[in-house]
């Protein structure tokens, strides 16, 4: 039996690839510096693919229309919006994702960033180096305490929960807002309290986003959404960037609608509004949710394993279409 044409589009974890490399023929991308010269690559030759697995790069509808052989897509992470999934569908093509894999880093990522909003580490991290140690008896120098504090977290996914976890196990308050209402069991086990969006942004001294990135979810945070929370409150993202409109979030922070924010994720990747740099209530990071060594190692085996369940199996698993 002829094995299936795989190809790799994006830095992948090889350790992880043995046994797809055993039952498909696999072939790395371009690993070229210029997005749009990878993608030409892609178009002029994706019809010699049977399936995908990619990272970033857009697969939109004429990407699609130039992959005649194509039957998966597999994306290296829980996200799909780089994917045009429903012109996918209507093509017959599988796209699937790695919601297991990231879970765990990316909840312990927005925990560390909670935390550090909290205790202000950016502000005393630059200003030591600044030369500069800071008198902590100053009111002004001091930080939260996260015991007590009401986590609002919206999008209650599997992410979500264990950030839930992490939070209740430190003393944090849980509510939560979701497309649908958890059962019971899993609400009792989170001690979370159900709200609608408006009480959500309301009450939440951190809000952390973990919602998938849809047509209702864009610029779901936006100046009326700081308008109402609270003025010590802060903004956790480890989901999307365009979530949030950042231009309104950049007013926010810089007119002290609210406290600050932790940001792992940005509108216009790998571009990062230089405005941002300069304040001293945000924590920054380069969209490292999974970046762990276990963590990639972990995405890398789950995107193989959705091709060798497809191909080898006959049975697609974690599909989005």
């Amino acid at each position: 039996m002829k094995k299936a044409k795989i190809l790799i589009l994006g830095e992948v974890n090889d350790d992880a690839l043995a046994e797809l490399k055993e039952k498909c023929e696999v072939v790395k991308g371009p690993e070229g510096h210029r997005i749009e010269d990878d993608r030409q690559w892609v178009i002029d030759h994706i019809a010699d693919y049977d399936g995908v697995i990619v990272a970033k790069m857009w697969f939109d509808k004429e990407m699609l229309d130039h992959a005649k052989n194509l039957k998966i897509i597999s994306t290296y992470g829980v996200g799909y919006d780089h994917v045009d999934v429903e012109y996918a569908k209507s093509k017959g093509i599988v796209v699937s994702n790695c919601p297991v894999s990231v879970r765990r880093p990316t909840a312990e990522l927005a925990l560390t960033l909670i935390l550090a909003c909290a205790r202000r580490l950016h502000f005393y991290d630059h200003s030591i180096r600044e030369g500069v140690f800071l008198d902590t008896g100053n009111y002004d120098n001091q930080g939260f305490n996260i015991e007590g504090k009401t986590l609002g977290i919206f999008g209650m996914g599997s992410i979500g929960q264990l950030v839930a976890q992490f939070a209740q196990a430190l003393g944090m308050k849980i509510i939560y807002h979701n497309r649908h209402q958890l059962n019971e069991d899993i609400e009792k086990k989170l001690k979370a309290k159900y709200v609608d969006f408006d009480t959500l942004i309301k009450e939440a001294d951190f809000l952390s986003l973990h919602a998938p990135l849809t047509n209702e979810t864009e610029h779901i945070i936006d100046k009326d959404v700081f308008k109402k929370m609270k003025k010590n409150a802060f903004l956790i993202n480890t989901a999307r960037g365009a979530l949030v409109n950042e231009a309104d979030l950049l007013d926010a922070l810089k007119h002290g609608e609210i406290e600050g924010a932790g940001l792992d994720v940005f509108e216009g990747e790998p571009y990062i509004n230089p405005e941002f740099s300069k304040l001293d209530n945000t924590i920054l990071t380069p969209h490292v949710g999974s970046a762990t060594h276990v963590g990639r190692y972990n995405l890398t085996k789950e995107a193989a394993d959705n091709i060798i369940s497809f191909f080898v199996d006959q049975k697609a698993i974690n599909q989005v279409n």
